[in-house]
Formats: C-alpha cells, sequence, structure tokens
C-alpha cells in the first residue's frame, strides 16, 4: 500500500463521488447547455472528451486544444469543476495552463506503458488528482503498472474508472465488466477510489441504472456517466449517453452502501452466516483435493496403457451433466462452466505431470 496516498476526494468511503458530461465536446454551445443542466444536479465533476482516441480514422476525434477554453467557461459560469483525458504529455500541460481540475487517462492509453510514462513525466512535481481507466483488453498488470507510474510521479490523488474491457464478437454490454479483475485490483489497492464508467461498460442507455447500482453494491466510490443534452445528436457514442433530466432521475434513484456498520446485531449475524460459509469452504476444498487425488491415479493409468489424457467426449459429457444439474439447483450456467472449466484445466495439469515423471 501506498502510505503517501491521499483521499481522492473528500467523503470517500461515505458518500458516492458523481461525474457526469459529455462524451465529447462538440461546439461550446453543447458544452455549456449540458454544464448548466447539470449544476444542480449534484455533481461533483463535470467531464467531456477534448481529444478522442478513435477506433478507425473519420470519426470525430475531439475539437483539441481550442476546445480548452469551453470547460473555463464551464467553471466560470457553473462553479463546477471539470476533467478530462490526456494521451500525452502535450495534452497534459495544456490541460494543466487551462485550469482543467481532475485528468484521466484513457483505456487506450493505459494499454501503452510507453504513454502513461509520457504522461506521468509531464506531471512530475505537479499536485492535480488522476484516474486511470482500466485497458482495453483484461490485464490488471497492466492497469497496475500504469497505477505505480503515476504514483511514482508525485501524484497523490489517484483513482481508478472501471470502464469495462472489449472482447470479441456481440455480447450484451458494449465492455464486459469482468467484476472479478476489478475487485482483484481493489483487493490489492484497498485505499483507492473505484469509478464505474457505467456508459462504456453498458454502452446503451437501457442498462446504465443496473450497472451503476451493481457498482454501488459492490462498493464502488462513484459513478460516471455520459450526457447530452441531445443524445441522439451526438458527434460520437450516441446510444450510451443520456439527457441531464435523464441524469438526474438515474442518479436519484441509485442506493450508496456503505462498507460497514456499527450495529451489533448485524455484525453478529454476518459473522455467524461468514462462519458457515468457511465451513463450507474448508469442505469444498477437501473435496477439490480428493477429486485431484483421483486425477493423479487416472493419469498413472492412462500413462501405463499409453492413452491420451484429453478425452473430448468425457469432458462434454461431463461439463454439460454439471451445468444442468446446476440449474436445477438455482446455479447459474456460467457459475457451473467457470468452475467446472477450472476444476478440468486442473486435472489435465496434474495428469500432464504425472505423464511427465518418470
Amino acid at each position: 500500500m501506498n502510505t503517501n496516498r491521499s483521499p481522492f476526494f473528500k467523503g470517500q468511503g461515505s458518500r458516492p463521488y458523481w461525474i457526469a458530461g459529455p462524451c465529447s465536446a462538440e461546439t461550446e454551445q453543447q458544452v455549456l447547455e449540458t454544464a448548466h443542466g447539470l449544476k444542480d444536479a449534484g455533481i461533483d465533476l463535470f467531464r467531456a472528451g477534448i481529444w478522442k482516441p478513435r477506433t478507425r480514422p473519420g470519426d470525430f476525434e475531439g475539437n483539441g486544444s481550442p476546445a480548452l477554453p469551453w470547460l473555463q467557461r464551464v467553471k466560470e459560469e457553473t462553479g463546477l469543476s471539470v476533467c478530462t483525458e490526456v494521451a500525452n504529455a502535450q495534452h497534459a500541460e495544456e490541460a494543466l495552463r487551462c485550469g482543467v481540475d481532475v485528468l484521466w487517462i484513457g483505456a487506450r492509453s493505459t494499454t501503452n506503458p510507453f504513454s502513461v510514462q509520457e504522461i506521468a513525466d509531464a506531471l512530475q512535481g505537479v499536485d492535480i488528482p488522476v484516474m486511470v481507466k482500466n485497458p482495453i483488453n483484461p490485464d490488471i498488470k497492466l492497469w497496475m503498472g500504469a497505477l505505480e507510474r503515476i504514483e511514482r510521479a508525485g501524484i497523490k490523488k489517484v483513482a481508478v474508472i472501471h470502464r469495462g474491457f472489449s472482447t470479441f464478437g456481440k455480447d450484451k454490454y458494449r465492455n464486459q465488466p469482468r467484476w472479478q479483475l476489478a475487485i482483484e485490483l481493489k483487493r490489492q489497492f484497498p485505499d483507492l477510489a473505484f469509478i464505474c464508467d457505467s456508459s462504456h461498460i453498458c454502452g446503451s442507455r437501457e442498462w446504465l441504472y443496473d450497472v451503476s447500482q451493481k457498482a454501488l453494491d459492490l462498493n464502488y466510490d462513484g459513478i460516471m456517466l455520459e450526457v447530452h443534452p441531445r443524445p441522439h445528436e451526438a458527434w460520437s457514442d450516441a446510444l450510451q449517453q443520456i439527457t441531464p433530466d435523464q441524469y438526474k432521475e438515474v442518479k436519484s434513484k441509485l442506493n450508496f452502501r456503505y462498507s460497514s456498520t456499527d450495529d451489533v446485531d448485524f455484525l453478529d449475524s454476518l459473522e455467524a452466516l461468514r462462519g458457515q460459509i468457511d465451513e463450507i469452504d474448508d469442505e469444498i476444498l477437501a473435496l477439490l483435493e480428493a477429486r485431484m487425488k483421483l486425477c493423479d491415479g487416472i493419469g498413472r493409468f492412462k500413462k501405463r496403457n499409453n492413452i491420451a489424457i484429453l478425452q473430448t467426449s468425457r469432458w462434454s459429457e461431463i461439463l454439460e451433466k454439471s451445468i444442468a444439474k446446476g440449474q436445477r439447483k438455482g446455479l447459474s450456467s456460467e457459475l457451473i462452466s467457470g468452475v467446472m472449466k477450472a476444476v478440468h484445466q486442473e486435472s489435465i495439469n496434474r495428469q500432464h505431470k504425472v505423464m511427465r515423471d518418470a
């Protein structure tokens, strides 16, 4: 744990941190209209993309430096603090000169350690909060590395933004949440502020409330949502943006969960339930140990008879039966599939070791 780290925002751990604004700063009028629409929405940060790294050329890539004064006007006219994404040292330096209050490093930049280091070097000795989005690919070490580079530059107020991970093929969400990866990062950096960028996870207005509430249920510290006065006219990510009034409605329905309580009855009941879970976990581990010993025996048998480790038909039979049995017990196919695949991989690994040993 970094002992020099400061809380990202006042009240961290006791209230949500709200970030809202357009995906892109399209025009000065659009930016100011959005900001005035959010002025009384109780947000902590007004966000707007000045530089927009896009997947394909020809898409709107932001107005760049000429749009920075628009954020200055937002501060002057509404009193809101402002933030924007920076992808290189020049972006960072220009944003600092224009009085941007908070910077964030985007998913594409987080993927490239050279880009992150360039930004970190530009911020050396500067007292400004920085948020780091997860990399596009599900690589927790890249995410951790970006955080460490920023903190080594002397930045004390650092937060992470979970915006989901790109996957091949169609899915319910634009970017898969992979909640467990963010949870693991939170386990390793428990004092960091965690912000959920629900808009980029969802890619659609339809799921914004559900994803945001799940993030708060998982003890996230804040929510980032994209807001546009006329979403259907947005120059980028139109499907995932909402109007200021829709934002206020979503925000009013979200329920922030506290990380702990002093209620003795609650704590006693929780401790009793956790004790039962610990006992069951011990039983699961004992059963897994027994199962793997049987797999070792199968490995030795296959070795003596020169039989291949992988038996595809047997594995398909186990998986299909396990999923069907699990569903009858109210367990999701995702859970059973994930557990059985992990168990099967460990079985293969152990049998391979048996085959290798003299």
